[in-house]
């Protein structure tokens, strides 16, 4: 079976599952290539990154590329929780588009963070409790 282009693989998907636009994948492959970068220049690590450090990949990207609009324009491509980003990698794992390792698992995007703490809070003024928002976050990333 011949490997399938990237954008053949998200049209196939959105045709089977249309709860996520075809933008929402374009950004997600970005963020992934991101993620994989900054993890290599901060780290010495490229390669395969886990759920949690997708995410936190993904907050960031966002945030750079979006800033305050990110609820909006997420919610817009029909994203709504991090899970939702789970259930994009696994559609483009499942047509072999995005590897896997044994440990991997679809739970491993469940809750990890809130779409107000990742991307609402920042932009709040600041309060007592933003710091401690950011370690929690922090917290879970490198676990």
């Amino acid at each position: 079976m011949q490997k399938l282009e990237f954008t053949e693989a998200v049209e196939l998907i959105i045709d089977s599952d249309p709860r996520y636009t075809r933008e929402a994948y374009l950004f997600l492959r970005d963020a992934l290539d991101q993620t994989v970068k900054l993890r290599k220049r901060q780290l010495g690590e490229g390669g395969h990154v886990t759920g949690p450090q997708l995410c936190e990949g993904i907050r960031l990207f966002a945030i750079k590329q979006y800033g305050p609009m990110v609820p909006t324009v997420l919610e817009y491509w029909g994203v709504k929780k991090t899970d939702d980003f789970g259930a994009m990698v696994w559609n483009l794992i499942e047509l072999g588009v995005f590897g896997k390792t044994p440990t991997d698992s679809i739970d491993d995007f469940k809750d990890v963070f809130t779409f107000h703490d990742a991307f609402v809070a920042p932009y709040l003024p600041d309060s007592a409790g933003k710091k401690e928002q950011i370690a929690k976050r922090a917290e879970r990333v490198e676990s």
